[in-house]
């Protein structure tokens, strides 16, 4: 079995591609190596941060490992909050404020401008690095964004974003199996589970 750490500290986001990567292979978190401080995310881009945090595991422990970076782009926003999705709201990492703050930014610009575009898009780039080899695969999810939360599954933005494949649910309305088999994350890491398999 092969041995992998997932650069992440979201329970959410470790049993999502443990689900995807399946039985042959063993996730590990940064802490269960030793790794406790939070990973630094300074890039200008979900590349560039995906990278860094894989590149952090790798020279820190040498170790197989991957990560992620996410961003939900709205339109109406100009692509925000893009990079800074996990704290668009502020510094800490609050995922209702994070929201609350995308809801009214769209509903001020739907003041000023009455029927402006609801659509978005997550967009996940995991980067993993393997026998201190790089490859980067991503996955993406286009839906609109809803007028208020609901649901109570899933993590981040979920409760707000109506993916096109289920108009009239959220994210969080849905099932696991049924958001993975769609989403953003689910699309890349399949890309990397295809591509395990193939070199095992």
């Amino acid at each position: 079995m092969r041995q992998i750490v997932f650069a992440t500290g979201n329970m959410g986001k470790l049993r999502e591609a443990s689900e995807i990567l399946g039985d042959g292979i063993k996730l590990m978190t940064p802490a269960d190596i030793g790794i406790h401080e939070d990973i630094p995310e300074t890039g200008k881009t979900l590349e560039e941060n995906s990278l860094q945090k894989a590149r952090y595991i790798f020279n820190r422990k040498g170790c197989d490992c991957f990560s992620d970076d996410t961003g939900l782009e709205v339109e109406a926003l100009g692509g925000a909050p893009g990079v800074y999705t996990a704290r668009f709201a502020g510094l800490e990492k609050d995922f209702d404020k994070n929201m609350d703050k995308v809801l009214s930014e769209l509903a001020r610009q739907e003041s000023r401008f009455p029927g402006v575009s609801r659509r978005a898009r997550f967009r996940c780039v995991v980067t993993l690095i393997l026998d201190g080899k790089v490859r980067q695969f991503e996955g993406a999810l286009n839906g609109t964004i809803a007028r208020s939360k609901s649901g109570h599954g899933g993590f981040g933005y979920d409760p707000i974003f109506i993916p096109d494949e289920y108009p009239d649910r959220t994210l969080a309305d849905i099932t696991e199996e049924q958001k993975n088999a769609i989403s953003h994350r689910g699309k890349a890491l399949s890309a990397m589970a295809a591509y395990l398999a193939g070199i095992s």
